[in-house]
């Protein structure tokens, strides 16, 4: 098959070209995927005709045996537990794992914690798992802006389960829904959260609800929880599957129910790879992913125009002291773009 990459190779700095890249990660190299990971994330990717190139041939590949799972749920719900002692399990079952663990970025600073691999130190050890903690570097969706190229790349290098972490900052998660092929949803009782089994959102975009750590003291509360959301999620419209999802119990730490999330995980795979919604799932992601391709390739052409460069500042400035309206200066900077242009 050809890659896309064999015919011609672009230079990266001054040790290795795309090409080369390519094919160490394509031979499963953890190094490399993490490395073409932090090329698709630079900020200067779009510009770049290697990283294209690079993606491009991920995408050719055959990836229709892997699964993409969605994680989410509210900070404190045990995300980072639940992936560690998931992962293992399928890695166990001869699964390759990767997970993308998306953590929240410093509107000052930019920066990020990144902690995830402390948090899941059995899975990080294995030698057939892999863990990237990104930056959402400001974008909205609890995920990062560029999630879907490192889901691909992790295909590309032979995982065949890609679990995917959100920030877990509320409703606006539901973003996840449209990366992946299955949303798993985590809750804890007693905090709330059956009253978001009324809400719209990302509770729609639930295919598996598990309520966490029920274990001691904390059983009967979550079965109380699950109830409630059982009969709330009743109320709501079935998900394109036609089906509602199911509410499972589980604590990561003691195991208890994690056979039943891992089986049901699996049972909810096939049954979309039977009925063609996996495939029609998977043609929708393109699509969204062509619109999002479309405007992040826009905001860096225009941000990198020499005109609106010029002006960017002073736009700011005028903006910052009440000057000018944010519309009227946006309506200033697009002016000159085109005109630019």
């Amino acid at each position: 098959m050809d890659s896309g990459l064999s015919q011609r190779g672009v230079t990266m700095g001054n040790t290795s070209d795309h090409t080369d890249l390519f094919e160490l990660l394509r031979n499963g190299d953890r190094g490399a995927l993490a490395r073409a990971i932090t090329l698709v994330e630079s900020r200067k990717s779009t510009a770049d005709e290697g990283v294209r190139r690079l993606i491009d041939a991920a995408v050719r590949l055959n990836s229709s045996h892997s699964l993409r799972i969605g994680i989410t749920g509210s900070p404190g719900v045990g995300k980072s537990t639940l992936i560690d002692e998931l992962g293992m399990r399928l890695i166990a079952a001869g699964k390759r794992v990767a997970v993308l663990a998306i953590d929240p970025s410093s509107t000052h600073s930019g920066g990020s914690i990144l902690g995830d691999k402390t948090r899941m130190a059995r899975l990080a050890a294995e030698p057939d798992a892999f863990i990237r903690p990104s930056p959402t570097g400001g974008t909205l969706g609890g995920v990062a802006r560029r999630t879907r190229e490192a889901i691909i790349l992790c295909e590309a290098a032979g995982f065949d389960r890609i679990l995917v972490e959100t920030v877990g900052v509320g409703q606006s998660e539901a973003e996840v829904d449209q990366l992946t092929d299955i949303t798993l949803l985590l809750m804890i009782g007693g905090a709330g959260d059956s009253l978001q089994g009324i809400k719209r959102g990302i509770m729609e975009t639930a295919d598996i609800i598990a309520i966490t750590k029920t274990d001691g003291d904390d059983t009967r509360r979550n079965e109380v929880a699950a109830r409630d959301l059982r009969n709330a999620i009743a109320l709501l419209p079935a998900r394109p599957t036609g089906l509602r999802p199911p509410v499972l119990l589980c604590s990561a730490v003691t195991g208890n129910g994690m056979a039943e999330l891992l089986g049901t995980l699996n049972s909810a795979a096939e049954r979309a790879r039977t009925n063609g919604h996996l495939d029609g799932r998977r043609r929708d992601q393109r699509l969204q992913w062509l619109e999002a391709a479309i405007t992040d390739t826009l905001v860096d052409v225009f941000q990198a125009d020499p005109g609106v460069s010029k002006e960017w500042k002073a736009m700011r400035n005028a903006v910052a002291t009440g000057v000018l309206s944010p519309g009227d200066a946006a309506d200033r900077l697009v002016r000159l773009f085109r005109t630019a242009s």
